[in-house]
């Protein structure tokens, strides 16, 4: 099968990073996390960055520590992956769903304006895609309305808006590291933030609260190894495995998001006239990471049997979370027009740095192909 994503490994860097902290045996939480937390914070921007295991637990501590909790709503698009809506849950606060732009398909401010509340403590941004959420119009309804912003940048490491990379313009920014990832560690997550106090919160809620610099629940007598725990914390770190990874992912990840951007255009090229299939967008404030190609197509799921039963692998990002029962029944009757009508019509295509010419040719020779067979026309 031509797969939708596969990872391109900086395989000799690894290697050498791999074998220096095998040798050494160090290889928990340690100098390489620090390093790469230091190197990631550079390059994004931001005056702090803490590596976790997960975008799922950078989410879930963001919301820790900007004080969400029960009674509060956050206001999160029902378009994406089930985390960003259980970040919240998992605070005991309630996740309100908000629509989507049809073209761009990050959350619409507008709808964030209608579903503000006087419970609504953060609004979850997720760059969609890549593609930059309007972090204007957005960051103006946070600070008119005291709310924090929570940038769920798990597709967007790399991209920018206006010039700004995602990741430092909200109160934090949450990254995936995931193995399909433009950025991958095989799994892991980044919080980055210009907050001293919250950077410190994450801190201590990311290693089971543990703080071996306080002394104020201590005995008088101390001992090696000695630390305080005065806040309910989670096993979230990174370690340096991951982090070598991430270390040597890191070099390249400028050249492999310019490697994206090139099969998008090429896609863009091939696919423009056909009219039965809609292109991704990228608006003038944006800078995409092209970390999927998705078409809106009728007859989307035939699409994809077709495509499959030729050895072409597509995916559908992502059927709406207020659709899943762990949200409750009611989030089922949430006003979203817009992705109740576009998810349907998504199709997530092949894109990777290494994907060859012989495949990218098969998988639109397929799709026009299919267009063709059905009448679709141009």
């Amino acid at each position: 099968m031509i797969p939708v994503f596969k990872p391109k490994m900086n395989k000799e860097c690894i290697l050498q990073g791999l074998n220096s902290i095998l040798t050494s045996g160090e290889i928990g939480i340690g100098q390489r996390t620090q390093e790469f937390e230091n190197r990631f914070a550079e390059y994004i921007g931001t005056r702090y960055a803490l590596a976790l295991n997960s975008c799922t637990a950078a989410l879930h501590l963001a919301c820790l520590a900007t004080g969400i909790g029960p009674g509060d709503e956050v206001i999160v698009p029902s378009l994406s992956f089930v985390s960003t809506a259980l970040a919240p849950l998992y605070c005991g606060a309630t996740p309100v769903f908000a629509d989507v732009d049809e073209e761009t398909l990050c959350v619409d401010p507008r709808d964030i304006h209608r579903k503000i509340s006087p419970r609504t403590k953060a609004v979850i941004p997720v760059h969609f895609g890549g593609h930059a959420c309007q972090m204007d119009e957005i960051m103006m309804l946070a600070d008119e309305h005291g709310l924090h912003v929570i940038e769920d940048a798990a597709h967007a490491c790399g991209a920018k808006y206006r010039g700004t990379m995602l990741g430092s313009i909200g109160s934090v920014g949450c990254f995936s590291f995931h193995r399909v990832k433009c950025l991958t560690t095989g799994d892991g997550g980044m919080i980055t933030t210009n907050d001293e106090e919250l950077y410190q919160g994450v801190k201590k809620l990311r290693w089971l609260g543990i703080d071996t610099g306080a002394d104020s629940s201590m005995p008088s007598t101390s001992y090696p190894g000695q630390y305080a725990v005065e806040t309910l914390g989670f096993k979230y770190h990174m370690n340096d495995i991951s982090a070598v990874i991430g270390l040597a992912q890191l070099e390249v990840l400028e050249e492999q998001i310019a490697i994206r951007r090139k099969w998008a255009a090429k896609y863009d090229s091939v696919l423009q006239e056909h009219g039965w299939i809609s292109r991704p967008v990228e608006r003038e404030y944006a800078t995409s990471t092209r970390y999927n190609y998705i078409v809106k197509v009728p007859m989307r799921n035939e699409l994809c049997e077709h495509l499959r039963a030729r050895g072409i692998e597509t995916l559908v990002h992502y059927e709406p979370a207020h659709h899943f029962g762990v949200f409750g029944a009611a989030q089922r009757e949430a006003s979203l027009p817009v992705t109740e009508h576009v998810w349907t019509r998504l199709l997530t295509l092949p894109l990777f740095p290494d994907l060859t010419p012989d495949d990218f040719h098969t998988v639109t020779r397929e799709i026009l192909a299919f267009g063709a067979e059905r009448g679709l026309g141009m």
